[in-house]
């Protein structure tokens, strides 16, 4: 039974504690209960709402509050599996839900549900008051985001796209947070994000008996080749969008500090400014190169047999604009000889950002948050929004977190202690509902 005062959308930090209790790990995902609860709750809000499932145990759910119809339908997308957690590291239980320290603790209060329980509380608070937004205003609660999509926004896309129906623009994960360089803090709205690609490099030597080693073989091919990925960096590119986040940062800058910092812009000075930033300049750089990173290594068959194939695959983020050939192109002069490469998965390719819901945006975060300049940015990582472009639908990073200063907030997902301040929630389910309250399709 859901409890009359979440109905409202005045109570989104209870609701997060709510969903935190359900344990989502992905693997397996399990996101049944919680969609039940989610569907539960819209339906007794007044939503029309359907459910989608690739698997019965990790459905989906589609809920739409009716707009007036003069503008395309504004979607609101979250996923509900979170990454596991050790109990053992953390100080909370990280399914309890607690409130310690003003803070909600658990996993997936920041990624993502602490966003899921913004946008349904803000969604409640619309329809409670009676609110009617140009366009449909669409919620999509879905499963499996840390593992694909696969039974997530992927299917949801795929084979059941009529139930995005009418959607042009959808916000989802990550943005809307305070970034803070040079004393001046910026708010980071999500507008593009890297392209997941999986690299599989196959390293090749002769192979032998254990008791007699071999030089040169495919364990030290591999060891040179993990030497040179740590060593050297993959070339520069200054991408639109990061060039218009550079330009925009630097106009809310001192003269001189903006100056300094558009000459991050610069290929040959990139990296020694991006040092000269620090801890900011550390979170800015994947945005100005390809990046690859070596997790995992197979090979080896028995502890007395030298191997004569080892596989190292990588976790590669392609900037938007480029092909996969690209990277490959650029992974030669490391691989060398010692391996080669082949793509074994990668993402639909980026479009160029729509940013023309970004005004909106940026202002409704002003208001709320006077004296932060709103800023476009690229994420690093990939959310549901690249299964989403596939149909044409333009997705904003924006759950909007007045985090404090001291709060790092992309160290802070998947790790130990993951915690969001209960104030933040609130401020995000304000600036939520003040965009369904005022959206309406920007002018061509």
């Amino acid at each position: 039974m859901v409890a009359h005062d979440l109905l409202s959308g005045e109570r989104p930090v209870e609701l997060l504690q709510e969903l935190v209790r359900f344990d989502t790990s992905n693997p397996p995902g399990n996101e049944a209960p919680c969609i039940d609860f989610l569907e539960d709750l819209l339906r007794s809000g007044g939503f029309q709402t359907e459910r989608a499932a690739q698997d019965p145990n990790r459905p989906n759910l589609v809920a739409r509050l009716p707009g007036a119809g003069r503008s395309p339908a504004l979607l609101f997308c979250g996923h509900v599996d979170v990454v596991p957690a050790d109990s053992a590291s953390w100080e909370h239980a990280p399914f309890a839900g607690e409130i310690a320290e003003g803070c909600v603790w658990g996993r997936g209060t920041l990624d993502m549900k602490g966003g899921v329980a913004m946008m349904a509380s803000a969604a409640l608070r619309a329809a409670c008051r009676g609110v009617v937004p140009d366009g449909d205003l669409v919620l999509a609660f879905v499963a499996d985001e840390e593992s694909g999509g696969a039974c997530g926004a992927r299917f949801l896309v795929e084979r059941r796209p009529d139930l995005l129906a009418g959607v042009r623009y959808a916000i989802g994960e990550f943005g809307g947070f305070p970034f803070r360089a040079r004393g001046r803090a910026f708010a980071m709205i999500q507008v593009a994000e890297k392209a997941p690609l999986a690299v599989d490099v196959v390293v090749r030597g002769p192979a032998g008996h254990g008791s007699r080693p071999l030089r040169g073989g495919a364990m030290a091919k591999l060891g040179r080749i993990l030497a040179r990925l740590d060593a050297l960096p993959l070339p520069v590119h200054i991408t639109p969008v990061t060039r218009r986040m550079v330009e925009e940062m630097a106009a809310g800058l001192p003269r001189a500090s903006g100056l300094a910092l558009r000459q991050v812009l610069r290929p040959s000075l990139t990296d020694r400014v991006l040092a000269a930033m620090g801890e900011a300049g550390q979170t800015l750089a994947p945005l100005f190169r390809h990046t690859v990173s070596p997790t995992i290594v197979r090979g080896g068959s028995r502890l007395n047999v030298v191997p004569d194939e080892v596989h190292l695959f990588l976790d590669a983020r392609l900037l938007p604009g480029y092909a996969p050939s690209d990277l490959l192109g650029e992974l030669g002069p490391i691989l060398r000889a010692d391996g080669e490469a082949a793509i074994t998965a990668e993402a639909p390719p980026a479009h160029d950002p729509d940013l023309a819901l970004f005004p909106l945006l940026g202002r409704l975060l002003v208001e709320r948050a006077p004296g932060a300049r709103p800023v476009p940015f690229l994420l690093p990582a990939s959310t549901d929004g690249r299964h989403l472009a596939k149909l044409g639908i333009q997705t904003y990073g924006f759950t909007p977190m007045d985090l404090p200063p001291d709060t790092s907030f992309f160290s802070a997902i998947h790790a130990a202690n993951e915690r969001v301040p209960a104030r933040s929630i609130e401020f995000g389910t304000d600036v939520l509902f003040d965009l369904v309250s005022q959206y309406a399709a920007p002018k061509s």
